[in-house]
């Protein structure tokens, strides 16, 4: 079949240069984008196909590399990279922007609460958020805001090693610059865990640290005093806004091909490079999300 567009394009990678800050705030901007959790299946269905054509080397009649890569943004928010199976719409990333919104927006809203709010959180979030909000009674609802802050901060630091634990313990894979992968080392999984956690914490900054000055000047307002309601929904608002930037913008602070000096890696597996690759200077893996 004729094409409109080269055979030639790599689509299993980003479309911008990920060795740049700005390629990478490109690519997760589109990734994060929210407007496709809106989409139908049929659309969603319609990237599919257009994706797996193009990997055979079929081309729709008047598709171009734009729609091309829509398509395969598309494609990669709704189907697992690994199954190719639909995911469930909460565990898209494009629903990374909507969920916590609502969680965060919540939990500000209802902070004096945290005794309820954190019956499922980990037990070091639920000390950090208990043991702040009491010392807060003290001093200015302002700094009590920020209580949900602490506690987000707390729990991405005890959950995410928490989750990839089996990691730690083993190591994640390593490869040279090619993909050639070299071995498994867990000094990689450690530089991936602290950076991802690094990125977690920087991606709730804003929305949990800007909408508490706005709504303590907002609740002194006669708007909020008649309408108390609109509390909620106001800052639900406000956390979206910031999420909207803050989570494509953190996911680019490192690159998601990470890499590490070999003098860095264990011993061992130093040894086995520098015996199988001596010229080789640095190794690279995925740091997660």
């Amino acid at each position: 079949m004729s094409a409109d567009i080269p055979l030639n394009i790599n689509i299993k990678e980003p479309r911008w240069d990920q060795s740049t800050f700005v390629g990478r705030a490109s690519h997760f901007f589109t990734v994060t984008d929210p407007r496709n959790i809106l989409l139908s299946d049929a659309q969603l269905e319609n990237a599919r196909k257009i994706v797996h054509d193009y990997r055979q080397g079929i081309v729709a009649p008047g598709l171009t590399e734009d729609d091309l890569w829509r398509a395969k943004y598309i494609y990669d928010s709704a189907f697992h990279p690994d199954t190719g199976e639909k995911m469930v719409l909460i565990g898209r990333m494009s629903a990374q922007v909507p969920m916590n919104m609502t969680i965060t927006g919540c939990m500000m809203t209802f902070y004096s609460q945290l005794g309820t709010a954190y019956v499922s959180a980990t037990t070091g979030a639920v000390a950090t958020a208990l043991g702040l909000n009491a010392l807060t009674k003290h001093v200015s609802p302002l700094i009590g805001r920020f209580v949900p802050f602490a506690a987000v901060a707390a729990a991405n630091c005890i959950n995410i090693p928490l989750m990839r634990q089996r990691e730690l313990k083993f190591g994640i894979p390593v490869t040279d610059e090619n993909g050639n992968r070299l071995g498994e080392s867990t000094k990689a999984a450690q530089q991936a865990i602290t950076q991802v956690v690094i990125s977690r914490i920087l991606m709730a900054a804003p929305g949990m640290a800007i909408p508490p000055f706005i709504m303590n000047t907002l609740e002194k307002r006669a708007f909020l005093k008649r309408f108390p309601w609109m509390s909620a929904p106001i800052q639900v608002g406000l956390v979206g806004f910031c999420l909207v930037f803050a989570t494509p913008l953190c996911c680019a602070l490192f690159p998601q091909k990470s890499s590490m000096s070999v003098t860095r890696l264990e011993p061992e597996l130093q040894a086995k490079i520098r015996e199988n690759s001596p010229e080789l200077e640095r190794v690279y893996f995925n740091k997660g999300l």
